[in-house]
């Protein structure tokens, strides 16, 4: 297969360029192109006029550009940053798409279980209603902009991904740290759910979203098992064989990272892939035990 990656050097794209070794494979930077591979793109402007031409007879596009929403505080540049690297990123490549006379057979783009907003005890479908916090806005405008691509006849699979787990980067990794030293513990009430998934399978998913021709539209990439705060917490210790008796209060958390802290840290994410257990597809890793065993070995 032909295929287009952007977002290729990050965690999920470094990944797949593992499972799809072999096909012909087109990788997106925002760089300077210094590999026959790669093709020079902006979330800005997209791609250049006379590299168009590389992008004709497709298979697939793989959309996982973005700005990193992790780190320190939100500032309205970074939500600017956030929010245009995907919305008008989106925007950019689809518009490209259009251009094209032999077009992808499939766009498999990004999005987030953001999209539900603070969920609280609720579980949420595919079917459920955009939030109202900062990044579900973002996921609207984002899917909004992949969903376009539907009109240029391409079969179009946005997946809302969850937090994914994995030792060579993201937000396990930086987890890791303060764990191992035995300074690990409950962030705020512990009663907040976090949605997560291994790097495994969100890759195993994206493969299957490619392949699989009755799959489109909103799918969400989480684990059948979210678990709160507290339980993550303690399965993580008892993994790493590290005590998790430090707990970090919200009033920290607010003091030290504002919006991006509660937002990240603090808000519930409750969300089930009703739509590829319904279509039959199978969890390599479905119980948070078994994923963090698998990821910190």
């Amino acid at each position: 297969m032909k295929i287009l990656i952007t977002g290729a050097g990050g965690l999920i794209g470094t990944e797949l360029q593992t499972v799809y070794r072999g096909h012909d494979l087109l990788l997106a930077t925002r760089g300077e192109a210094r590999k026959p591979e790669q093709i020079t793109w902006s979330a800005e402007d997209g791609f250049k006029p006379e590299d168009l031409e590389r992008l004709e007879g497709l298979d697939a596009v793989i959309h996982l550009a973005g700005e990193g929403i992790s780190g320190l505080r939100w500032t309205d540049d970074k939500k600017a940053a956030i929010r245009d690297s995907r919305v008008k990123g989106t925007k950019a490549l689809v518009n490209d798409l259009f251009k094209l006379e032999k077009r992808p057979t499939v766009l498999v783009s990004m999005s987030g279980i953001d999209f539900y907003g603070d969920t609280d005890d609720e579980v949420k479908t595919e079917t459920d209603k955009a939030g109202d916090t900062f990044l579900a806005e973002v996921c609207k405008g984002w899917e909004a902009e992949a969903r376009r691509a539907e009109d240029a006849g391409i079969r179009t699979v946005i997946l809302r991904t969850a937090m994914v787990l994995s030792s060579k980067g993201g937000a396990l990794a930086t987890m890791l740290t303060p764990f191992k030293f035995g300074v690990g513990g409950v962030v705020g009430s512990g009663k907040q759910w976090m949605c997560w998934i291994t790097l495994d399978d969100i890759v195993r998913v994206i493969a299957f979203a490619v392949d699989n021709n009755e799959l489109r539209g909103a799918v969400n990439a989480t684990s059948p098992n979210p678990v709160t705060n507290e339980e993550f917490t303690k399965t993580l210790g008892e993994v790493i064989y590290r005590p998790t008796f430090l707990p970090l209060p919200e009033f920290a958390v607010n003091l030290a990272l504002g919006e991006m802290g509660q937002t990240l840290l603090l808000e519930s994410r409750r969300a089930i892939p009703k739509r590829l257990t319904d279509i039959g597809f199978e969890f390599k890793l479905p119980t948070l035990k078994e994923a963090l065993e698998h990821v910190t070995k």
